[in-house]
């Protein structure tokens, strides 16, 4: 009897406790989005994309706070210990997850800590050469490599960097040697092909839209699973000579693990209806990502399997931040 009285005490008050968290939202606390990195990124860009009309079909502020230092990882920490009521997130992207490998030491578990939110959608990038390589796909790309081994390079925006550890896992999947020149901007490592001082570079997508039809630097392969549709007549490099090859980055909103799922819901719901705003939509076009809506279980199974693809994708690089 005492036992069965006290398991309805602590469902009364879990229940409490959920109420209590999902009307102070309701009520118009404010939501905070952390982005982890510093403004102008393409994380801090996507929240203020849409904050407003987040803010407005929560009936809440939304406000967009940078917390940027250690791989993103200060900003995502602060979300992880915050207040697990749906106003405290993070704008996460696949770094989230590589963080995991790449530091030896985190004051959070990337996948224990934090719960899922809202999928909203995946940027890829590109494989671009110099013209006077070769190569008009992946395959051929691969095959000049492996009959010049060292005698290739590629440049990054540096060690541990997406250009990094995207190249860096195509070379190891792909049996090459081609020798890394770390520079310090995307747009630096994308010159340097230009000049023809490097022979490669993997660049998001939106970066090398501006290219397309430009005769000193050839697009050869997009990154994801499927053809972009920013770049529809590019094959990807897994269907034009490495099977089983994807690098995309995620990007979706995690909130700390105690958030009540009603809330959770809640917040997914207006994030969906955002995503099928033609205003919206327009914004993410500009910004070269692709939409997608997914239930947040589902949006669990990708962040579990994309833990494990980062972790084959950091240790192929040989990165370390720590």
């Amino acid at each position: 009897m005492i036992q069965r009285r006290q398991v309805l005490v602590a469902s009364v008050a879990a229940a409490l406790v959920s109420g209590l968290q999902t009307a102070n939202a309701q009520l118009g606390k404010p939501v905070k989005i952390v982005v982890p990195f510093a403004a102008g990124g393409v994380q801090d860009i996507l929240a203020r994309s849409l904050s407003v009309e987040l803010g407005q079909a929560l009936g809440q502020t939304v406000i967009v706070e940078n917390k940027a230092g250690a791989g993103g990882t200060i900003g995502t920490a602060a979300v992880a210990r915050g207040d697990a009521d749906g106003t405290n997130m993070v704008m996460a992207a696949a770094s989230h997850n590589i963080v995991a490998t790449l530091y030896n030491k985190l004051s959070y578990d990337p996948q224990k800590d934090f719960t899922p939110l809202a999928h909203i959608g995946t940027a890829s990038y590109v494989l671009m050469i110099h013209p006077d390589v070769p190569a008009k796909n992946a395959a051929e790309f691969i095959r000049y490599a492996k009959a010049n081994p060292g005698k290739l390079n590629y440049a990054t925006a540096g060690i541990g960097s997406a250009t990094h550890l995207s190249m860096a896992y195509f070379n190891s999947m792909a049996g090459i040697d081609i020798v890394h020149v770390p520079l310090k901007a995307t747009g630096e490592a994308i010159n340097e092909v230009i000049s023809g001082r490097a022979h490669a570079v993997i660049a998001a997508n939106i970066g090398a839209m501006a290219f397309v039809k430009d005769s000193r630097i050839r697009l050869i392969g997009v990154t994801s699973p499927k053809r972009s549709k920013f770049l529809p007549d590019l094959p990807t490099i897994a269907e034009s000579g490495l099977p089983g090859y994807q690098f995309d980055s995620w990007m979706g909103l995690l909130g700390p693990a105690a958030i009540p799922a009603a809330e959770a819901n809640r917040i997914h719901n207006a994030v969906s209806k955002l995503l099928k705003d033609p205003v919206v939509l327009e914004r993410l076009d500009k910004q070269g990502i692709e939409p997608q809506i997914l239930s947040n279980a589902d949006f669990s199974k990708l962040l579990a399997a994309d833990f494990q693809r980062m972790s084959a994708v950091v240790k192929a690089s040989g990165a370390k931040a720590d």
